[in-house]
């Protein structure tokens, strides 16, 4: 389906490690800084959907995250709809509340993903990751983590997944693993997509980490599962992003300047599929390519779900910005540095962003509507008019779960 929304306005926390805050203190901060952007009342909107994944194991609020931060900040009565779809779940909720606003069901919806994953007990933590796989198969899940081990001579104690690290890494590891024996990548090159998003993320005043990485630094760090070292993995966090989604006529009706349109947004749910078919990312992207009417060379600026470095190589080949096997020499072209070609990340990515998975999604769309409206200072693509948010999450068969793949435009 073809969209028909405007972002009228967006706001988001810096991520991090925030202790001291609650779900609503930073909800409140993003939403109020959206509504203001869009120059829109509490009042006014009418219905909104918002993401979160991870309060019922981190903080125990659970079934009503979504009215509970909305009271606090005066708005009530409206439909509120609280989605939850792993690493996915904000940008589930933003797919959602722009494919109501296209059917015509509403003129003005908000949307929030807002996450606390840091706790003192960081068993609480590791468990949401272990629970974004089918738990009724885990047996398999290790089993085939430890056969990718032996068929790619890993070094990797896998007695630590999922009470020492995220289950998620070794999952990440082994894909990585794999896309070597395939390719002929190494871990320098994993380690040149860090440093990549490194400098972009130095760039980003919202960046969960700032300082700049070099090749080196990430290869020489603690190593996580083989080959993935800890500045290979993205970093849990705390915060929120919120939009604010209109129709045409409201957008009229507003007078918004430089109108970024939601073109399309796909959401997509893993299924099985045989070797050298389309994998579930092929699927996603390139139905939300059809849905806009757009191609892989019409894209400026990108934003993907690094939650490992390898994953930006794989994601370049999904994605098709790259050809098959081909992510190897894009990384190395540099066309996916700020002034390159094809900007990927340029808000630092997941890997120096942050990973606030209930929040994750709807940042990156923040970072592209401001991508698009000129706004982000000196990590600005030049020019920027077609932007691809990818946001997977979980991980089921030998695939993503969930994954939504959007596609914006300024007018």
């Amino acid at each position: 389906m073809r969209m028909n929304a405007y972002v009228a306005g967006v706001g988001m926390t810096r991520f991090g490690k925030f202790l001291d805050r609650g779900l609503k203190s930073l909800a409140a901060e993003a939403i109020d800084e959206a509504l203001k952007d869009a120059g829109i009342e509490p009042s006014q909107v009418q219905a909104a959907y918002m993401g979160n994944g991870a309060a019922g194991v981190t903080t125990g609020q659970v079934l009503i995250p979504g009215e509970a931060v909305l009271r606090g900040i005066g708005i009530g009565r409206i439909p509120v709809v609280n989605v939850e779809n792993a690493c996915a779940t904000s940008a589930t909720a933003f797919q959602q509340a722009a494919q109501m606003i296209t059917l015509g069901v509403y003129d003005v919806v908000l949307v929030c993903g807002f996450e606390k994953l840091y706790n003192e007990d960081k068993r609480k933590t590791f468990s949401v990751f272990q629970g974004a796989v089918d738990l009724e198969a885990i047996d398999q899940v290790l089993a085939d983590l430890e056969k990718n081990m032996r068929a790619t001579g890993a070094k990797t104690d896998l007695a630590g997944a999922g009470s020492k690290r995220s289950l998620f890494m070794d999952i990440y590891a082994s894909m990585a693993r794999s896309y070597m024996q395939r390719t002929g990548a190494t871990a320098r090159h994993f380690a040149m997509v860090s440093a990549k998003n490194s400098v972009h993320g130095s760039l980003n005043p919202k960046a969960q980490y700032q300082e700049k990485l070099s090749v080196d630094e990430v290869l020489g760090a603690q190593m996580i599962s083989d080959p993935l070292t800890l500045l290979m993995c993205s970093p849990i966090g705390d915060g929120a992003a919120a939009l604010v989604l209109v129709s045409a006529k409201k957008a009229k009706q507003l007078g918004l300047k430089d109108r970024v349109r939601v073109l399309s947004s796909v959401l997509a749910t893993g299924f099985d599929y045989a070797d050298g078919e389309q994998t579930v990312p092929e699927y996603a992207a390139q139905l939300a390519y059809d849905a806009a009417g757009v191609g892989p060379q019409d894209l400026d600026v990108v934003e993907l779900h690094d939650a490992s470095s390898p994953a930006e190589l794989i994601y370049y080949e999904y994605l098709g910005l790259a050809g098959k096997n081909e992510g190897v020499a894009l990384i190395e072209s540099g066309a996916t540095s700020l002034g390159g070609r094809i900007p990927v990340n340029p808000s630092g990515g997941l890997l120096r962003k942050g990973h606030p998975i209930g929040a994750s999604g709807a940042g990156q769309i923040v970072e592209l509507v401001d991508q698009l409206r000129g706004r982000c200072g000196p990590r600005q693509v030049v020019g920027a008019r077609t932007a691809m948010a990818e946001n997977g999450g979980g991980f089921i068969g030998k695939d993503v779960a969930a994954i939504v793949i959007s596609v914006l435009q300024k007018e």
